[in-house]
């Protein structure tokens, strides 16, 4: 038996066991979490026994605003029930309209902020491919700097700038056309990565090609929520227009409020050249990307870069529902702020009482976690989560950082209950490390 199998009952284990037989061995997220989920709603997902978990999973960050969120559902099947268009390629639509119209109102234009938007396929790795290629196409450079533990999707092309071996393995055919570069704080406390970058793209006789393009995430997700400081991006910034590259902007998983704000970026004051968006944009975890281009920039010649769901009108709906009723009003932003000092108090007291298996806070906004000794720690500590009903993953180059990814909407009781199950689990986790080494020793416990 397979361990995702264990510790269930009969008809959740024959349920499984369809799974098993049946899907491939790619599946990964439900190996932590041996349930046959069948409702969600808010920051609630529901067994097919009707038992709750509370989700600080968040869909891997593309449900910020919970599961189901009543308005969202309602503006959507009132859409499905007028038989409003679903699939329409790049053809012109209302729900697109809409889509376009609460975007440049609620988010771009109260930042200063002037793109097209071009809609991609609906996966965040098709935004990464169209900005990498854009990038290319405009400077007639091939190469792209990308940073330690950067995470930007699994097709080709996103994969080559993905600094995971694990998933790099995975590809048959050389991943090639990168350089990469130390991310902010890789080298450590007092070491200004960007003077490195800097040196290099200057000196002629460095070895770097000229690159087409410089992709960086302000806080790196997948990669262990390690935070880029302002000052660093705005070196990035500067440094990426002094050498003609243009800046790529990861916000896949850190924009959209995850980060605190719409972008993760905007306190640095950079107007990155092409963004990338895609996750909790549609708002109820529906597949939609998009690349943000400055208008300048914009050099796709007709369906030079297309996909055959580039036009989910569903996705338009209720992204246009989520922008106008929550990044219309800036009390939502506040909220966002709020329950991230929650996280952060709670994740730091965690820290102080359990020193022996932990090593520190990581992250900000509502991307904080708890960095472990050891990925294997982690995972005992999302597995005894999981025996409590509260739904949390890992991430990191060697998944040791437990994530706290709650939606930003959470109500408050629900996310200190979320964050007291997870002190508990890493209270026991430390002390059966405690344990362990005692018995190592000869030491009776």
């Amino acid at each position: 038996m397979s361990h995702e199998t264990k510790s269930v009952d009969f008809q959740t284990l024959s349920k499984i066991r369809t799974f098993q037989k049946h899907e491939s061995e790619a599946r990964s997220y439900c190996r932590s979490f041996p349930a046959v989920f069948t409702k969600a709603r808010g920051s609630f997902m529901t067994d097919m026994h009707g038992q709750e978990y509370l989700d600080f999973l968040s869909g891997a960050g593309s449900l910020n605003y919970g599961h189901n969120d009543p308005e969202m559902k309602s503006a959507l099947v009132d859409y499905l029930m007028e038989d409003g268009i679903g699939h329409s390629l790049d053809m012109h639509s209302a729900a697109k309209a809409k889509f376009i119209d609460a975007f440049n109102r609620y988010i771009l234009k109260p930042r200063g902020l002037q793109y097209r938007i071009q809609f991609t396929g609906p996966t965040g790795t098709n935004s990464v491919e169209s900005a990498i290629k854009l990038a290319r196409k405009i400077t007639g450079r091939k190469q792209v700097i990308a940073f330690t533990n950067g995470f930007h999707g699994v097709t080709q092309g996103a994969l080559a700038c993905t600094a995971n071996t694990h998933h790099r393995s995975a590809s048959a055919s050389t991943l090639c056309g990168v350089d990469r570069y130390p991310y902010d704080g890789y080298m450590g406390e007092g070491v200004d990565t960007s003077e490195y970058l800097e040196k290099m793209l200057t000196d002629k006789s460095s070895g770097q090609d000229a690159p087409a393009a410089i992709l960086v995430e302000g806080v790196q997700g997948e990669g262990g929520l390690n935070v880029a400081s302002m000052a660093w991006l705005k070196n990035i910034a500067r440094i990426a227009r002094k050498a003609g590259a243009m800046l790529i902007l990861d916000e896949i998983q850190a924009g959209v409020g995850r980060a605190g704000q719409f972008f993760s970026f905007e306190n640095a004051g950079i107007e990155p050249d092409l963004i990338c968006l895609s996750k909790s944009l549609s708002g109820m975890g529906l597949p939609m990307a998009v690349t943000l281009i400055r208008p300048d920039l914009d050099f796709w010649k007709p369906g030079e870069h297309n996909g055959t769901f580039r036009g989910n009108c569903h996705a338009f709906i209720t992204a246009a529902t989520a922008i106008e009723k929550y990044w219309s009003n800036p009390a939502f932003e506040r909220g966002i702020a709020k329950r991230a000092e929650i996280v952060t108090d709670a994740l730091q007291t965690i820290f102080e009482r359990n020193d022996n298996v932990s090593i520190g806070l990581k992250g900000r906004g509502m991307m904080q976690g708890i960095e472990m000794a050891s990925g294997e720690l982690a995972d005992q500590v999302v597995a005894e989560c999981f025996k409590e009903h509260l739904i949390i993953e890992t991430c990191g180059n060697e998944g040791q950082v437990v994530k706290v990814f709650a939606a930003l909407n959470i109500e408050l009781e629900d996310l200190r209950n979320g964050l007291n199950t997870l002190a508990r689990a890493v209270a026991k986790v430390s002390a059966q490390a405690d344990k362990a080494e005692l018995n190592k020793q000869g030491v009776k416990a």
